[in-house]
């Protein structure tokens, strides 16, 4: 999944404007402070959504861990498919689902909040 976080990052890095870098090293700022002060609040977005476009597709895998972990692997992909296809336990499934789905919407909601409140500061 790292190009799914490299992209959105290097996107929103490349669009970073030059002469404010070059304003904090004419300041006096050194690399740190620029980093901290500059580069990396305005390369937030690009962590936000890199960080999301990684996260959810990780959530659902039950295919990697189980190759890697084995069988003994306890990951929600895992949980999910066990219970609809191995167990049949269709209710429990149906739980799990729904839990999987309100712990990727949650993280999306807070995204769509910072994304408006970064918008309507611009």
């Amino acid at each position: 999944y790292l190009p799914f976080m490299i992209l959105p990052l290097y996107a929103n890095l490349v669009k970073l404007d030059d002469s404010l870098l070059e304003a904090s090293a004419d300041l006096g700022g050194r690399p740190l402070t620029t980093f901290m002060n500059i580069t990396l609040p305005l390369s937030l977005p690009g962590i936000v959504a890199g960080s999301m476009l990684v996260f959810i597709p990780a959530v659902g895998e039950f295919v990697i861990p189980a190759l890697l972990g084995g069988p003994n692997t306890l990951m929600i992909g895992r949980v999910l498919w066990d219970e609809f296809f191995s167990n049949r336990d269709w209710p429990v499934a149906s739980s799990v689902a729904i839990a999987m789905l309100i712990v990727l919407v949650i993280p999306i909601m807070f995204m769509r909040r910072v994304q408006d409140s970064i918008t309507e500061e611009r």
